[in-house]
């Protein structure tokens, strides 16, 4: 499935670079809410607290549930979504305290309804709370420390592969198509991830609007996060067709959600901001 090029704007402060996960420090309650960040995803569920790191689990540990919660980075089951998320919340010893910040990670050009789901997902587990959209890139971009100058991510997940032009830590342009590892799994040919990934970076290449930015950006390479990056083979293959450097990004498994994290911190200093 190609889904347009159309970028939502993102309004979140963070703009700055972090290479390290967010500090695990939490402000008084009575001068800011609890920053949190959520990151519903085809293979795994993350969530992070202030003051509490990180929790994460297979998106399809539910009980009882016949439908995966989120297939192809969308919210199928919103009930299993709750459930996944509420039982990860469980975890935390104590409970988190009302009205937080929430900053959900989604999936690049993210539809209203897609976005919708998930907004439905997080009021249902943290009730009355100031919910914030991220792209998944951008979190990764923050959360690698790689935000400044111009970068090209690609993020290769379970069920989902996405793949963006960034300036200064924001999308500039970008592409997705529904296709990950998992379909591997269920016998996909093994050159399908890395077709996939390359010919939308060259779609990219020969988008107007991000031609240059492109170019700039492959200077320093392709960065991989996600399960893609934890497969050389996947990489070689795709340096190979793009005649370009391609890496790992730090922490992969972790980046986004470490980058929602930041950009939940930051927000809850700006109250202004929707």
């Amino acid at each position: 499935m190609f889904v347009s090029t159309t970028v939502v704007p993102d309004r979140l402060p963070f703009s700055g670079p972090a290479a390290e996960p967010p500090i695990d420090t939490q402000p008084s309650a009575t001068t800011r809410p609890t920053a949190i960040a959520v990151n519903l995803g085809s293979g795994q569920t993350h969530v992070w607290v202030a003051g509490r790191g990180a929790l994460s689990c297979p998106s399809g540990d539910t009980a009882g549930t016949s439908l995966a919660p989120v297939r192809r980075g969308r919210v199928a089951d919103r009930s299993g979504c709750v459930d996944v998320l509420a039982k990860l919340i469980g975890q935390y010893h104590d409970p988190v305290p009302a009205g937080p910040v929430v900053v959900v990670c989604r999936p690049v050009l993210a539809t209203m309804a897609e976005q919708y789901a998930m907004r439905q997902v997080v009021a249902a587990v943290f009730g009355s709370s100031r919910v914030l959209f991220i792209d998944t890139v951008r979190a990764v971009a923050i959360g690698s420390g790689a935000a400044v100058g111009s970068l090209l991510i690609a993020d290769i997940g379970a069920e989902l592969t996405e793949v963006a032009v960034l300036e200064h830590g924001r999308v500039k342009a970008a592409r997705r198509m529904d296709v990950g590892t998992r379909d591997l799994k269920r016998g996909a040919p093994a050159e399908l991830l890395a077709h996939t990934t390359t010919r939308m970076i060259n779609e990219l290449r020969h988008d107007p609007t991000a031609q240059a930015l492109v170019s700039a950006a492959s200077i320093r390479g392709l960065m991989v996060v996600g399960d893609g990056a934890t497969a050389p083979n996947l990489r070689l293959r795709i340096a190979a067709n793009l005649r370009i450097p391609v890496r790992s990004a730090v922490a992969p498994w972790t980046a986004a959600i470490n980058g929602a994290g930041l950009a939940a911190m930051s927000a809850g200093r700006h109250p202004a901001i929707p």
